[in-house]
């Protein structure tokens, strides 16, 4: 083993020397970068890596950084300037003393390359993604692979004392919160109290060798990232630590990367250099595989920030958000936690306490680092009524007979499927009693009456007649005042979107020329507008039928979605409302519909199949029990579902939308909807509810699990109408038969039926049978049992003909 690993080092250490021989891709002294779109990088030999300055997002600033240059997103693999960006301008210039010196339009000078020693004869851009400065012997002075930012490159070494951070977000590059750091032999992912630098003990052991949770390394042992795309620990005794692997066959067909990302989970990717095949990263390898499950003894507020909780989905990347009633501190940075919506008081009598506060319950969600007390044996009324005294407690945790209350700020917040309890979240109600010191209405108003009154008889005659002049004129202003704001209020497009014009959109779109799809009420097409000085892609849906309720069907589109705001709901940015012309402009979604990929050639995975089934159950109970007015999205159906470019799901399309106030439960309506997806009781002249959306996602839940219609008379039989044909495959126990070749599924055969079942519960024919869609996403996340179904539609008499 020694024999091989020696020789490998030599290779690794040579390497950079072999580069600077080369003619291409060396810089002279003298050369500059200027901090413009179009300027031209230093470029390796081989044209793989670039060196110079990245425009941010939507930003008049720059990042000086190396990217892999044939990658078509332009992948950065290393920064230097991350806390500050370069204003446009700004230049680079390679000198001899001082190496990379950066220079803002004022004058104002850094170096990038600090510390060297000696004189500097030239820069190369090495073939390995390495920018070295050498002198005149070819001996190197500074390497960038020498200053780690958040990525490791094949033939990087990192040495003890190293260690890589994470960036702060995926478009902002100051300092994250996550690092891998090699300390004293320990490799390990740690999270960091920022502002400062304190790192908190290890979330994970990359290294570990015993159970007790510590590393086993030496501080001699060395980190390798070799050209094969193997990441390796190296032992000071000669044995190698294979922690990821490579392919020695295809070492040269790929570009590799190890990239801690700004979540704080550390990803081995690799990219095909051909322009043939995927043209995207492809994930080899993850750790940790669950974050959020990660150890949180030390480990500061956890990887989502204080109040939060960590769920995390099928590419092992942690989703944050806040429990109810916690709203985020910086809507602008994700990761400084959440902050509760009310301020608690302190109340010692139980009576007093239930009437002030109530509890949101949640299942299997535990912050495991906030207890201050214990009580045992307690039930779910006594732990409630321990928090709801207490002033300290903020949540309390039953498992079993055991009660745990957990004061602010809750730290390390996950859900966990295994916990097997039940969460209490203290919540103030709503406080409708009045204030006696408030002043009684109207009385001001009265007194002001009285005071004018006194005026009006103490003048003459042509004084009055002026007041009376003035006192008209300044009522009829108040009053055209008021319309408009009752006018303005009516309608939330005013306030919260951009109103295009027809001759904008129309330009937009190029004539309406490139059609994205066909909906229940217009044409969706592809268009290009200005946003924030960048060109944006949109989607604009003009409505083709303007009849009787046409107005308002758009208008109630147009409100309901300027109203919402949920990741797995499109998001409106402007509307038009000129002369005839009613069109709505969409965020544009590169993926286009679900109906794509269940329907056509290329197909998903299951897990990005089971995913997606989450994320629209999410959109749902967002729809139905967290929006200000409840809303009935009624066409729940594929290609309504649209896919961003993670293949995330986002419903779409609200203008077949009732809306219903929250002391509605119910209402009566036209039918609805698209055939094949609408409920029985929109037939039946029985009350519609969000039941009908459960049916629905029933239905749709069914064609995810087996990629196909739900009514196909082509397969003709008995599996032309999928709903009937998946409760007999149940029933017979024939679950491979819906699901046919896919052997991702069929591996995965209990999480299979539990899909199954939830969505033969969805479709049943009574109403009253329907799991709320709360209940639907719980149990699609495993948080909640399902049960045996009972046959879905029992007062069915054209199911089997």
């Amino acid at each position: 083993m020694a024999a091989f690993v020696l020789p490998h080092l030599f290779f690794l250490f040579v390497l950079p020397y072999f580069s600077v021989a080369q003619t291409n891709g060396i810089v002279k002294l003298g050369a500059t970068l200027t901090a413009t779109e179009d300027a031209t990088p230093w470029l390796s030999a081989s044209g793989d890596f670039a060196f110079g300055f990245h425009r941010l997002d939507n930003k008049d600033l720059f990042l000086v950084s190396i990217w892999y240059d044939q990658v078509p997103d332009k992948t950065i693999v290393w920064y230097a300037n991350g806390d500050k960006p370069a204003p446009r301008g700004s230049k680079i210039e390679l000198t001899a003393d001082r190496g990379l010196i950066l220079s803002s339009p004022q004058g104002e000078q850094n170096s990038i390359s600090d510390p060297i020693i000696g004189v500097v004869a030239y820069g190369v851009m090495n073939d390995t993604g390495n920018f070295l400065l050498a002198n005149k012997n070819s001996e190197p002075l500074w390497q960038s692979f020498n200053q780690f930012t958040d990525t490791l490159l094949p033939t990087q070494i990192m040495e003890d004392g190293k260690f890589l951070s994470s960036r702060q977000s995926e478009s902002n590059f100051s300092q994250g919160r996550f690092q891998l750091s090699r300390l004293n032999g320990d490799l390990g992912l740690r999270t960091v109290n920022i502002p400062g630098n304190f790192r908190n003990d290890p979330y994970y052991f990359l290294s570990t060798g015993n159970s007790s949770g510590s590393g086993s390394g030496s501080s001699s042992d060395t980190l390798v990232f070799n050209k094969s795309g193997y990441l390796s620990i190296l032992r000071d005794n000669g044995h190698e630590l294979v922690l990821s692997k490579g392919d020695d066959a295809r070492a040269y067909d790929f570009y590799h990367r190890v990239t801690l990302n700004f979540d704080g989970v550390l990803i081995h990717y690799r990219h095909p250099k051909t322009k043939t095949g995927s043209s995207s990263w492809t994930v080899l390898w993850t750790v940790p595989i669950n974050i959020c499950l990660g150890t949180i003894e030390n480990a500061g507020s956890g990887v989502c920030g204080y109040n939060r909780i960590c769920r995390i989905n099928i590419d092992q990347r942690p989703e944050c958000e806040c429990p109810r009633p916690f709203s985020l501190l910086d809507p602008a940075d994700d990761y400084r936690g959440c902050v509760p919506d009310f301020v608690q008081d302190c109340v010692n009598e139980p009576s007093s306490a239930s009437n002030l506060y109530d509890f949101y319950v949640v299942t299997n969600i535990d912050w495991p680092t906030s207890d201050y007390d214990r009580l045992e044996p307690y039930n779910e009324e006594t732990c409630q009524e321990a928090c709801l005294t207490d002033c300290m407690c903020a949540v309390a945790i039953l498992r079993g007979n055991t009660c745990w209350k957990k004061k602010l700020p809750l730290s390390n917040g996950r859900l966990d499927t295994n916990l097997n309890g039940k969460a209490f979240i203290k919540f103030k109600k709503t406080n409708s009693s009045q204030n006696p010191a408030l002043p009684i209405p109207g009385r001001n108003n009265q007194d002001g009456l009285v005071i004018l009154m006194s005026a009006f008889l103490g003048t003459s005659v042509f004084v009055n007649f002026i007041l009376i002049s003035v006192m008209c004129l300044g009522f009829l202003l108040i009053y055209r005042n008021k319309l408009t704001t009752i006018g303005k209020a009516e309608s939330v497009v005013e306030r919260n979107l951009r109103c295009y014009t027809f001759k904008e959109l129309l330009d937009a779109t190029e004539g309406f020329k490139e059609e994205l799809g066909r909906g229940s009420f217009g044409i969706v097409y592809k268009g290009v507008v200005q946003m924030g000085g960048s060109n944006i892609h949109v989607a604009v849906k003009k409505l083709d039928r303007i009849l009787q309720d046409g107005d308002k069907e758009f208008k109630t589109e147009v409100n309901v979605i300027g109203q919402t705001h949920h990741k797995n709901l499109v998001q409106l940015n402007g509307y038009c409302y000129d002369g005839p012309h009613r069109l709505l402009v969409y965020e544009f979604l590169s993926n286009g519909s679900l109906a794509g990929f269940l329907f056509g050639d290329l197909k998903l995975s299951w897990n990005q199949r089971t995913q997606i089934a989450v994320g629209i159950a999410r959109g749902l109970v967002y729809l139905h029990d967290e929006c200000s007015t409840q809303i009935i999205h009624c066409d729940i159906k594929p290609q309504n579902i649209l896919l961003d470019d993670y293949f995330n799901a986002q419903i779409s399309d609200f203008g077949l939308a009732k809306l219903l106030r929250m002391d509605q439960s119910e209402t009566h309506t036209a039918v609805r909807g698209t055939k094949g997806y609408v409920a029985p009781e929109w037939y039946r002249n029985m009350p519609i509810t969000v039941k009908v959306d459960v049916f629905s996602f029933g239905v749709l839940l069914l064609e995810i699990i087996c990629c196909r219609k739900n009514v196909d008379m082509e397969i003709g039989g008995e599996r032309a109408i999928l709903t009937y044909w998946a409760y007999d495959c149940y029933e017979e126990g024939m679950l491979h038969a819906l699901v046919e070749n896919d052997a991702e599924a069929i591996s995965n055969r209990k999480k299979l039926e539990r899909f199954l079942i939830i969505a033969i519960w969805c479709i049943q024919e009574d109403p009253s049978l329907r799991p709320t869609m709360k209940k639907v996403m719980l149990m699609l996340e495993g948080i909640l049992e399902v049960t045996a179904p009972p046959c879905p539609h029992p007062f069915s008499t054209t199911g089997r003909s």
